[in-house]
C-alpha cells in the first residue's frame, strides 16, 4: 500500500511540475515498436494457460525462452485444455460477425456455464479459482519514516513502469483514432488513481495494454466505456463473484489474445521501415522489450531515441547557399543546380540548432572551409534553425569571429532570432553583437557585406540596416 501511495504521489508531483514533456522522449517509432513487442510478450505469456503446459519456475518472465520451451514441448500440451481454448477462439471469431455483440464476454459466460455443466475440473482443465471479495476499507499504512524513505527509492521503478506502459497504450490508441492527449493531465489522473487504489488496499493502476486493447476492440468510442466497465465490474462483484472461479484459464487466455490480436499487425512498423527513417529505433525498441522486459526494454528504447536525437543534432549538415537568379532567395547549391554563388562570399547554413553538442564541430567546419577559399572576404552564417543558443554556442561563435578575423575575413550573421541577437549584443556589443553584423535575412547580409566592402554606395549616408 505504501509503495503504491508513494508512486501515485510522485506521478501527481510530476503533473504539478508540468513534466508531461518527458513523454516527448518516446518517439513514435519507439512507441510502435514498444506496443508491438509488448503485444507479443503478453500473447506468448498466455500460451501456457491456453495449452495447459506447465512452465519451469523463472521462465514465465522471458517471452523468447518461454516460446521456445513451448515449441519444443508440444507433447506436454493438455489436450482437453487446448480443445477448450480452440473452441473459445472459434466462438470469438464467429461472434465477431456481429460487431455489436461483446464476443469475448459472451464466450466467458458460456465457458463458465460449460465448466459447471461438464465439470471441467475433473478433466484436468485449470480454473481461475476463488476470488476473494474486496473489503474496501480505506486506510493509510502505518510505517516508520525510514520505511517511507525506502519506498521512495523503490517507487521510481514503479513510476517508470506505470507511465511507460500507460503512455504507450494511450499514445497507441490516440494515434489509431486521431485523438490528442495532455500528458500532464494523464500523469495527474494516473497518480490520483494509484493513491485511491492504495487507500483501498488495491494494486498499482495504469492503462494496461491488454485492457486498453480489449476496450478498443469492444468498440469503445468515449470515456463512457469506463463508466460501463465500472458498472459491469460492480455487478460481477455483487452477483457473479462466486461463479468466476469456474472460468477456465484457457478461455481467459483466449480473451486476452483476441483483444491483442490486432496489435500484432506489423503494418505500423512496415510503414516506418518503408520511409527509410528510424529503422534502428524500431528494431531496437522491439528487441529491447523482448530481450530485457517491459521496464528495462522501454528505458533502453528511450535511450535509443535520445542517442538518435543527439546524433542528428550533434552532427548537423552544413550547406553552402547560393541565390536563385535575382530572387533574393538563398538555397543549398548541392540541391539546386541553378543557384548562383556570390563572388567573395561564403554563405553557410547548419541544418540543426547550435548548442553545446554541435557548436564546436560547426565552427571548426566553417573555419576549415573558409581557410580553403582565399578569395572569400566575408562569411555569412545563417542561423535560422537556432531559436536560441546556450553559452557554449555563443562562445564558439565569438571564437569563430576571431579565427576568421585572423584570416582577414568578416563574419556576418543572418536570420538571427531575437534571443540570439540580445545575447550576442551583451557579450560583444562592438564586435559580432553589433547591429551592423546581424541581419534579418541572408539577402540583407549579402547587401550589408557589399556596403562594408565598398562594392556599392550607401545612399544618403544611412546606416546599413536603415539602407536595407
Amino acid at each position: 500500500m505504501g509503495l503504491v501511495i508513494v508512486a501515485g504521489g510522485i506521478l501527481m508531483l510530476l503533473a504539478w511540475a508540468r513534466q508531461g514533456m518527458l513523454s516527448a522522449f518516446v518517439s513514435r517509432p519507439v512507441l510502435r515498436g514498444f506496443a508491438f513487442a509488448l503485444a507479443i510478450t503478453i500473447v506468448v505469456k498466455q500460451l501456457p494457460d491456453a495449452l495447459g503446459v506447465s512452465i519451469p519456475a523463472g521462465m514465465a518472465s522471458d517471452p523468447l525462452h518461454l516460446f521456445m520451451y513451448i515449441a519444443t514441448h508440444l507433447t506436454s500440451v493438455h489436450m482437453a485444455t487446448a480443445m477448450v481454448a480452440g473452441t473459445a477462439a472459434m466462438l470469438v471469431v464467429g461472434f465477431r460477425r456481429w460487431p455489436r455483440l461483446p464476443a469475448s464476454m459472451l464466450v466467458i459466460v458460456l465457458s463458465i456455464v460449460a465448466a459447471r455443466w461438464f465439470d471441467f475440473a475433473s478433466l484436468g482443465i485449470a480454473e481461475v479459482g476463488a476470488v476473494q471479495r474486496p473489503g474496501f476499507h480505506p486506510s493509510i499504512p502505518d510505517l516508520p519514516r525510514a520505511e517511507w524513505l525506502r519506498l521512495g527509492e523503490l517507487a521510481f521503478g514503479l513510476v517508470v513502469l506505470i507511465f511507460a506502459e500507460s503512455w504507450g497504450s494511450m499514445r497507441t490508441m490516440a494515434l489509431a483514432h486521431g485523438d490528442t492527449l495532455d500528458a500532464n493531465r494523464e500523469l495527474l489522473v494516473l497518480g490520483a488513481c494509484n493513491v485511491a487504489s492504495a487507500l483501498l488496499q488495491g494494486m498499482p493502476v495504469g492503462a494496461g495494454f491488454s485492457a486498453s486493447s480489449a476496450n478498443a476492440a469492444a468498440g469503445a468510442q468515449s470515456r463512457k466505456s469506463g463508466v460501463v466497465a465500472l458498472a459491469v465490474i460492480a455487478l460481477a462483484l455483487v452477483l457473479a463473484l462466486p461463479m468466476l472461479h469456474l472460468l477456465p484459464r484457457s478461455v481467459l487466455a483466449v480473451a486476452v489474445i483476441s483483444a491483442l490480436w490486432h496489435a500484432l499487425s506489423p503494418r505500423p512498423l512496415v510503414a516506418v521501415w518503408q520511409m527509410d527513417r528510424d529503422r534502428l529505433l524500431v528494431v531496437g525498441a522491439v528487441s529491447a522489450v523482448l530481450l530485457l522486459g517491459v521496464l528495462h526494454g522501454m528505458l533502453a528504447a528511450i535511450v535509443l531515441s535520445l542517442v538518435a536525437a543527439l546524433q542528428r543534432f550533434g552532427q548537423p549538415v552544413l550547406h553552402e547557399l547560393g541565390e536563385l537568379a535575382t530572387s533574393r532567395n538563398y538555397v543549398a547549391i548541392d540541391s539546386h543546380s541553378d543557384a548562383l554563388v556570390t563572388p567573395g562570399l561564403l554563405i553557410l547554413r547548419p541544418e540543426a540548432p547550435l548548442f553545446f553538442a554541435s557548436a564546436e564541430k560547426v565552427v571548426s567546419d566553417i573555419a576549415l572551409l573558409a581557410g580553403t577559399r582565399p578569395a572569400v572576404r566575408s562569411v555569412i552564417l545563417s542561423l535560422e534553425e537556432s531559436s536560441d543558443i546556450d553559452s557554449t554556442a555563443a562562445e564558439c561563435l565569438l571564437e569563430l569571429d576571431r579565427r576568421l578575423g585572423n584570416m582577414d575575413k568578416v563574419l556576418l550573421l543572418a536570420r538571427i532570432k531575437e534571443p540570439v541577437r540580445v545575447l550576442l549584443a551583451q557579450l560583444d556589443p562592438t564586435g559580432l553583437g553589433h547591429t551592423s553584423r546581424m541581419f534579418w535575412s541572408v539577402a540583407d547580409a549579402v547587401y550589408g557585406s557589399a556596403l562594408a566592402n565598398g562594392e556599392i554606395s550607401r545612399p544618403n549616408g544611412l546606416p546599413v540596416q536603415q539602407t536595407l
